[in-house]
């Protein structure tokens, strides 16, 4: 058995160097592993290890004993794999962007507190997506049109590393989807801003500019795993080479099936369910436990 251990930390928080990839490798020929090889990917940001004769769970769990609570992310490769992914499909909300849309339009109509409550109930799996969604909206029912421009203007912001995600995996050839169970106003912007091929999200209702429901039937998390088939077949890839990201309980079904399926700071049963998991990175993360160097990167 032959795998790569891919270690990334936050480039605002560089925690990696020579020093402590030695330890890992220590660490993992105690256990009977073998060290085949060893390389920085950028500077001290991230760095592979190629690892013999232990498996992916084995590897994982002595890297993270040894770590400790350094704020370090791990991956674990098949050696022989394309890490490479042909598609970007990711949530919006808490991932490619900083917060939860909903939420900031909650706050202009002074309810952030009670409907950001149901987003986090929602988004760590305790009660039904399109659901609560719906019930949020009912809650905000004339709301002005103005206030999704304030909204988007005041409020969002993009992760840091999001258009060098987006833009860096495009350069080399991956379609990108932006895919949320939030609204299309904001996916439309969002979507440029990073630099997405496409976007897909729910359509608010308006009359006389003032909010009146949501259009049926809400994307929720079978509508993204929908999406995830769809651009696979549209542009003729195969699931396995899709990379899925997100952070709620809702990306889970695209999550699972996508061949790399990314949690980014993500609610724990998101976490537990994807093969990455991004706790202390950023979106620069995502390129490299898929192998790009630093000098390939897009930069902002």
């Amino acid at each position: 058995m032959h795998h790569t251990i891919t270690l990334i930390c936050n480039p605002l928080n560089i925690v990696l160097d020579s020093a402590v990839l030695a330890r890992v490798c220590e660490a993992l020929e105690k256990a009977g592993g073998g060290i085949r090889a060893r390389e920085w990917l950028d500077g001290a940001v991230a760095a592979d290890i190629g690892c013999a004769g232990l498996d992916p769970a084995e590897i994982e769990n002595i890297a993270r004993d040894e770590l400790g609570d350094a704020p370090i992310d791990i991956v674990v490769h098949a050696a022989g794999e394309e890490r490479r992914r042909k598609l970007l499909i990711a949530d919006m909300d808490s991932t490619i962007i900083t917060v939860e849309c909903l939420d900031e339009l909650a706050d202009f109509a002074g309810r952030k507190t009670q409907i950001a409550a149901i987003t986090e109930r929602a988004m760590r799996g305790e009660i039904v997506f399109e659901d609560a969604l719906r019930e949020r909206i009912r809650m905000l029912a004339g709301l002005p049109l103005h206030a999704l421009h304030d909204a988007y203007a005041e409020r969002v912001r993009l992760t840091p590393g999001a258009r060098a995600l987006v833009r860096t995996m495009a350069a080399n050839g991956a379609h990108t989807v932006l895919v949320s169970g939030g609204f299309t106003y904001f996916t439309e912007r969002v979507a440029k801003a990073a630099g997405f091929h496409a976007h897909c999200a729910n359509e608010l209702m308006f009359e006389n500019g003032l909010l009146t429901g949501v259009q049926e039937p809400i994307l929720g998390k079978e509508a993204k795993l929908r999406a995830l088939r769809d651009a696979c077949v549209s542009n003729g890839f195969s699931e396995d080479q899709a990379l899925a990201i997100g952070d709620g309980a809702n990306d889970l079904a695209m999550i699972t099936a996508a061949g790399m399926g990314a949690a980014f700071h993500a609610k724990p049963v998101v976490a537990a369910a994807a093969r990455a998991r991004i706790d202390h990175g950023d979106l620069t993360a995502v390129l490299y436990l898929q192998g790009y160097r630093g000098s390939e990167i897009v930069r902002e």
